[in-house]
């Protein structure tokens, strides 16, 4: 017999939807503004556009030159997943499974790595004003977060089906691939999504590292709306609405792995 729907059960619901409501503000301003005529948005940014101004998304368009920084953004955050992944996935594994003090060392080398200044190293490098330099910077900034989210959850995998791998002849690098890495998939997950997130939605590493123009991301490129004396607050706001549509579809393409990735690795 289900539960009975009490008061106290549609008081919980109308918090919520006040509470989403809330969260959804932001979300309004933006988008009601980006339909506005510049002098409207001074006169009256809470209000409903009065005229419909489609040109803004068309000029925004043009003018961060909207495919190259997609195409940046993109060939960035992909690639530094991928790295993040393999690299991460393999040290977290071997960390787990050397049952050595040098091990647990290691892996807090790799925690306390998150406060390490890559920035002021990458310089030394001459790995600026390069795609492959800032992949290796975020896989500076990010092994630390993503080996500890799956030094957790290998964890919970019986070492079991690897000695019985083993013991049929697969080499070790064979057990991660074939045995241990395909039951990592919830853990990848949250992984790439967390990453995702973070890495394209960065401002800050992006403005120190890409100088050239040819090699801004969608951040650096909305952020040049705002000059020192003007403030194109009707074409930021535009570009900021086509900014997010690429992560939109994203997050709503992987939203019923978020749970299920998360759950899980809580689980183990």
């Amino acid at each position: 017999m289900g539960n009975k729907y009490t008061s106290k059960t549609f008081i919980v619901e109308i918090l919520a939807v006040l509470l989403g409501l809330v969260f959804l503000v932001p979300f309004y301003y933006v988008l009601s503004n980006s339909l506005k005529s510049f002098a409207e948005i001074l006169s009256n940014t809470s209000a409903l556009p009065t005229t419909i101004q489609f040109q803004n998304f068309v000029n925004a368009f043009n003018q961060m030159n909207y495919l190259k920084v997609l195409s940046n953004s993109l060939i960035i955050t992909v690639i530094s997943n991928a790295v993040l992944v393999i690299f991460c996935s393999m040290a977290a594994y071997m960390l787990v499974r050397t049952k050595k003090k040098i091990s647990s060392i290691i892996f807090m080398a790799f925690v306390a790595a998150m406060v390490i200044p890559f920035v002021k190293v990458a310089g030394n490098l001459n790995l600026l004003n390069s795609i492959w330099g800032i992949v290796i910077m975020y896989l500076g900034f990010g092994s630390g977060m993503t080996i500890f989210l799956y030094h957790g959850f290998i964890k919970g995998i019986p070492v079991e089906l690897e000695e019985a791998a083993i013991i049929d002849g697969c080499s070790r690098l064979g057990v991660f691939w074939r045995i241990v890495f395909p039951l990592l998939k919830p853990i990848t997950v949250t992984v790439v999504i967390l990453n995702s997130l973070w890495i394209w939605n960065d401002f800050l590493l992006p403005s120190l590292v890409l100088q050239d123009p040819e090699l801004r991301t969608i951040p650096l490129a909305t952020f040049f709306f705002f000059g020192q004396y003007t403030k194109q607050w009707d074409l930021a706001l535009a570009a900021l609405v086509i900014s997010i549509i690429p992560l939109l579809i994203f997050f709503f393409a992987m939203q019923k792995h978020i749970v299920k990735g998360i759950t899980s690795g809580s689980i183990k």
